[in-house]
């Protein structure tokens, strides 16, 4: 492996060095043009998209000319700067682009011939709004995901994604729970991009994994943070929690993570079981904690067991007389099909929450006696 360079540093360009004994200095630490190769790895993206950027937009070296090398000012490198802040955002190229430009105009104006803040050596220190600045995050350069009609946020999660980005990534996974709520979030925001990255992923051999890895990892984590908006109610608790579970050999937990996120934020209790809960432990746990539901996920055919479901469906506690079952809920594309007698099948996150916050008291408003 190689060493880790400080932020700011790169890695020499090829055929950089002199023929004397002693290295000449970096370009980024005395304060000189950089190179197209340099600056790319400095803000994550590739060598190419700077040359589109210039292409398309405008955005390119001031001091550049036919027949010559791009040199990289540092003015130039702070339009980039907003223009990666900006597009990772969600705001679209031209936009972006537009309003960076803008942005360096406004910088020069005061002091055309003298370098002001933000126009120095270490102006990539710090972005335009004065929050540090994350563009300079390694990064191997990757190309657009196939996103098609979706939300702007979509667009600038997926572009932080590829940047390997993680803190615009949380953040902004955090500002579409914030404003939209965990369905929404969820179905709106976080599948499609997740999605997006598994066609990428697909399509272009194992390029893209660190991309999926990194942007499944962030929705985990913002998912589980998400808090009740109130104290569970006791005649709540006294029905029993939503038991979340997929099924033996079955991986795929995100869509269990959503719904127990959702589920909390309604202030209904739940315990999340996760991956491939083995089927002895499941009715187990079924036993012990006398449930209003058990979620069941299956994302395959090949690990969806419709006589584990109806066992679980038959599982009942309590005294005689009064002995309870709890409703099976299947979710996932492997349960494909009529859904089996006396089990739910909710088409999506929004409609197994209305299914299973059905199961208990409703919220009294302040009026009722």
């Amino acid at each position: 492996m190689g060493a880790v360079r400080r932020r700011g540093e790169t890695a020499d360009e090829p055929g950089s060095r002199t023929a004397g004994p002693s290295p000449v200095p970096r370009p980024e630490a005395a304060g000189a043009p950089l190179t197209s190769g340099a600056l790319a790895r400095r803000l994550g993206v590739s060598p190419t998209t700077l040359r589109s950027w210039d292409r398309r937009y405008g955005i390119g070296p001031a001091d550049h000319s036919e027949g010559r090398h791009r040199r990289w000012r540092p003015e130039d490198v702070a339009v980039l700067e907003t223009m990666c802040r900006l597009t990772s955002a969600g705001v679209p190229p031209a936009e972006a682009a537009r309003a960076a430009k803008a942005e360096g105009a406004a910088t020069r104006a005061p002091a055309a011939d003298a370098p002001g803040p933000g126009t120095g050596p270490d102006a990539g220190s710090a972005g335009q709004d004065g929050a540090p600045d994350r563009a300079g995050a390694p990064s191997r350069a990757a190309g657009p995901l196939p996103l098609g009609d979706v939300r702007q946020e979509c667009r600038g999660l997926a572009r932080a994604a590829v940047r390997l980005d993680a803190q615009a990534v949380e953040e902004q996974l955090a500002a579409a729970v914030a404003r939209y709520g965990i369905a929404v979030a969820w179905q709106e925001v976080m599948v499609p991009t997740l999605h997006a990255v598994g066609r990428k992923w697909a399509s272009s051999g194992d390029r893209y994994v660190e991309v999926e890895h990194l942007l499944s990892w962030h929705v985990s984590t913002a998912l589980r943070r998400v808090a009740p908006a109130t104290a569970i109610r006791e005649d709540v608790l006294a029905a029993g929690p939503v038991v979340l579970a997929c099924v033996p050999g079955e991986q795929h937990t995100l869509p269990m993570e959503a719904l127990n996120a959702a589920l909390s934020e309604l202030a209904l209790p739940t315990r999340m079981f996760g991956a491939a809960v083995p089927a002895e432990a499941l009715a187990a746990a079924v036993r012990r904690l006398g449930p209003a539901a058990v979620v069941l996920w299956a994302q395959a055919r090949s690990t969806a067991s419709l006589p584990l479901a109806r066992h679980v469906a038959n599982t009942q506690w309590g005294v005689a007389g009064a002995r309870r079952q709890p409703l099976v809920v299947l979710g996932g594309p492997g349960w494909a099909g009529p859904p089996a007698r006396g089990m739910a099948r909710p088409p999506g996150l929004r409609a197994a929450v209305e299914t299973l916050s059905a199961l208990y008291p409703p919220v009294r408003s302040s009026g009722d006696g």
